[in-house]
């Protein structure tokens, strides 16, 4: 028998044994693909659940129940069809709508009667379940154009397209919590029913698995983790109208070069749109002059944003470099180079004394945070006390002026392109000398203003260090030998979580919170705040650049030992939703306690690029 055969024999007995043409009790159509549940009185989805392997992940339905129907609707099956009509309509009526159910689609098609407009279908998605989003080209309302993509973090996706194509715009809305105990928050994907303008409309979702990478992965059951879970770091904002955390959270600028990064390694995502296409629409709200968190003025009512993180621009510009070169859109490079030239100069006007490296304004001395937070500290790890010269974000600087230079060059600006390299190797000059700690034998995370190196074994400094080619050839291998050590030493095993960002813990002078629920230690050495959040907690966020430092230097043993762990971890989808405590999977401590607070934290999925630098 043939798995076609078995496929289709297993749905229609989930389809229930109604007699064709008469009403259903709750439908239900399943295949390795997919599976479906569809409501008896009105057009609506009861349970929605998509594998992109086809390996029959299909337990979880993270719909919400649909809204009671105002009006009711008579429900026909013919096979794995099913129509819906007003109740009273004639027999000859055409159905308002109608669901035909395949192994790899959903077709949708609605049709409009005069004095019987039929309903919007809506699928209302819980995010405590999964953070859903919807991928495509962005209207000013939110609304997305077809095609688009609807993607399921740890489930899989579905490509949507139609007949009329981008004539149709999805609705789409995305709401985080107001007060934790309140189920008030949602992703909101609204498909357009027919109109009198537009009688008929129709739709289809089809299956699909998006990743970059051999045939061969399709065979080792190790990388299923990377194939489903590729697009995880693609998450649009409706409300905002650009990536973010996810589709419901806050905007960060020092962290569109991670989804760059991903786009540029990305298969086509539907015919006509590409996942630079997020990286376009993305870079075009920054240079627009709209403000996100790591800019100064981003909210009025978090007075700690008072400067530019100093990896905010580096991180705009790689991912600029990364869109030019992806799509060879020579035109937007042309347009927007005096934006990008202006981003440039605020980065290097960062550099106060003149050494080379960018400076921030807040000292990183030990103490100098106070216990109410009156501002944050220079980067990403905004709750350790990163200030004036960050080993990470003169990293990142370094990298975008490289890319900048090509940039400048390929815009017909070399006295440009003479400059950005030229304080490129500044920064190179000056880096190891300045962040190379020879008692640790490791690079410490910053040097602060009174000239004392903060080293607390950050994974991911020395791992972008590395990775950027700052890091003499005869010193490389020794420090990711230290690094590795001292997690053995430490104890850390379970990379299926991650890694640390720190191996030991931040002391108290140097949190910048005291709050013991972000890391924050009561004791001056920190060791009741370890493991909490930032401060040694283990998550997927920047571990990336560790593996990818391990495969650069051929010790390819070594970074497979946390890749593949890391990977089932991703594939058991261990880095999203709420754990026993209310707290949420994207931070643990390492007995695997969750300490996070997103639900799903994109930054996390630029690990999966590890896999490509095997």
């Amino acid at each position: 028998m043939t798995k076609q055969l078995i496929s289709l024999i297993s749905a229609l007995l989930l389809a229930g044994s109604s007699v064709a043409g008469q009403p259903a009790n709750s439908p239900q159509y399943q295949s390795a693909f997919v599976r479906v549940e569809l409501a008896p009185d009105q057009p609506a989805f009861v349970a929605l659940s998509v594998d992109s392997l086809g390996k029959s992940k299909l337990s979880v339905n993270p719909l919400r129940p649909p809204l009671k129907a105002d009006i009711a609707y008579e429900l026909r099956q013919l096979g794995t069809a099913y129509e819906y009509r007003r109740s009273g309509m004639p027999p000859g009526t055409p159905a308002a709508w109608a669901f035909e159910l395949a192994a790899r689609q959903i077709r949708l098609r609605s049709r409009f009667v005069a004095g019987s407009p039929p309903p919007l279908l809506v699928l209302n998605f819980n995010p405590h379940l999964n953070h859903a989003t919807l991928l495509g080209l962005i209207n000013e309302d939110g609304s997305v154009r077809l095609p688009a993509l609807l993607h399921l973090p740890d489930l899989g996706t579905l490509r949507i397209t139609s007949s009329v194509g981008q004539k149709l715009a999805l609705g789409y809305d995305a709401l985080r919590y107001v007060e934790p105990e309140q189920a008030n928050d949602y992703v909101r994907v609204t498909f357009p029913a027919a109109s009198a303008a537009m009688p008929q409309v129709d739709y289809n979702l089809e299956v699909v698995a998006i990743h970059p990478g051999s045939p061969e992965l399709a065979r080792d059951a190790r990388f299923d983790g990377f194939r489903r879970n590729w697009l995880n770091i693609f998450q649009l904002n409706p409300r905002l109208r650009l990536l973010a955390n996810h589709a419901a959270s806050d905007p960060c600028a020092f962290t569109v070069f991670e989804y760059s990064s991903v786009a540029v390694r990305t298969p086509p995502l539907a015919p006509g749109l590409t996942a630079l296409d997020l990286i376009h629409q993305t870079l075009g709200r920054y240079l627009s002059g709209m403000k996100a968190y790591g800019m100064a003025g981003y909210t009025q009512n978090d007075p700690t944003t008072r400067f530019d993180y100093l990896d905010t621009y580096p991180s705009l510009l790689i991912a600029a470099a990364d869109y030019v070169r992806g799509s060879k859109d020579s035109a937007w490079l042309k347009q927007n180079y005096a934006g990008l030239k202006d981003w440039a100069t605020k980065m290097l006007a960062m550099d106060v004394n003149g050494d080379g490296l960018l400076e921030y304004p807040a000292s990183g001395d030990s103490g100098s945070w106070p216990e109410q937070i009156a501002v944050r500290p220079a980067n990403w790890w905004d709750t350790i006390g990163f200030g004036h010269q960050d080993a990470y974000s003169n990293a990142l600087a370094y990298h975008a002026l490289i890319e900048l230079a090509e940039l400048a060059r390929q815009a017909s600006h070399p006295e440009d392109a003479q400059l950005y390299s030229s304080r490129a190797d500044k920064i190179r000059s000056a880096y190891f000398g300045t962040f190379y700690n020879p008692e640790t034998g490791v690079l410490a995370g910053w040097r602060s203003a009174d000239g004392k190196l903060h080293d607390y074994y950050f994974t991911f400094v020395s791992g972008v260090a590395i990775t950027y080619g700052l890091v003499p050839p005869d010193k490389a291998n020794p420090i990711m030998d230290r690094l590795l050590a001292k997690m053995h030493e430490m104890g850390y095993t379970h990379f299926e979580y991650g890694l640390p960002g720190n191996l030991i813990p931040i002391t108290r002078a140097d949190s910048v919170t005291k709050e013991k629920r972000w890391g924050g230690p009561e004791k001056e050495d920190g060791s009741d705040g370890f493991q909490i959040y930032e401060n040694g907690g283990a998550t997927a966020c920047y571990a990336y650049f560790t593996l990818k430092a391990l495969y650069k230097l051929g010790r390819g043993k070594e970074a497979d030992e946390i890749l593949f762990p890391l990977l089932a971890g991703f594939e058991q989808g261990g880095f999203q939703g709420v754990g026993p405590n209310g707290l949420t999977y994207d931070w643990k401590a390492w007995d695997g306690t969750p300490h996070g607070y997103e639900g799903l934290l994109v930054d996390g999925y630029q690990a999966l690029l590890a896999v490509l630098a095997r």
